[in-house]
């Protein structure tokens, strides 16, 4: 039989604790944060998968139409922009510089995810990128045509004001 040195007994005998707490404590803690984070991501793969489905309905019945009207305006105007569907997103570029474009995404990262609009103007040799909702905190399928025109007359503002005529 194993001799059982004082320091070994303790350990043997009495519930196992770090400090004040016991591994017990910190194994049903541990369990429930992981459940919580499965049940976390699994919401968050339903919310992605809702909002993809509405950015379709958005980008199809919504800002198409909306943007291809836009683009026609802009036209009549001196503005040679064309509305795109590269890959199933939705672009308002110029016909005459190519990193000059307004395009729709979905941003999944953003919480809830959200229609998101890149603009990208070149001056001179540089580029000017920037990124915002189209409408904060709406879910695709509710942002409305009027929401789509006020975005793009918005991020328009430098083509139409000449500093980035296209």
């Amino acid at each position: 039989m194993p001799i059982l040195t004082p320091d070994r007994q303790k350990r043997l005998a009495g519930p196992r604790t770090i400090g004040a707490v016991e591994i017990s404590t910190v194994r049903n803690q541990l369990t429930r944060a992981i459940e919580a984070a499965r049940l976390r991501n699994q919401r968050r793969r339903e919310l992605t998968a809702e909002a993809e489905r509405g950015f379709q309905l958005f980008l199809d019945q919504v800002a198409t139409p909306i943007t291809r009207m836009v683009a026609t305006a802009l036209k009549s105007e001196g503005h040679q922009f064309i509305a795109m569907t590269p890959g199933g997103g939705l672009r308002l570029a110029s016909e005459t510089r190519r990193d000059d474009y307004i395009e729709f995404a979905l941003d999944t990262v953003a919480e809830p995810p959200q229609v998101i609009g890149r603009i990208s103007q070149t001056r001179g040799s540089r580029t000017l990128s920037d990124e915002r909702p189209v409408k904060p905190g709406t879910a695709p399928d509710a942002i409305t045509e009027e929401d789509v025109l006020a975005f793009l007359l918005d991020a328009l503002e430098p083509w139409l004001e000449g500093r980035g005529r296209a």
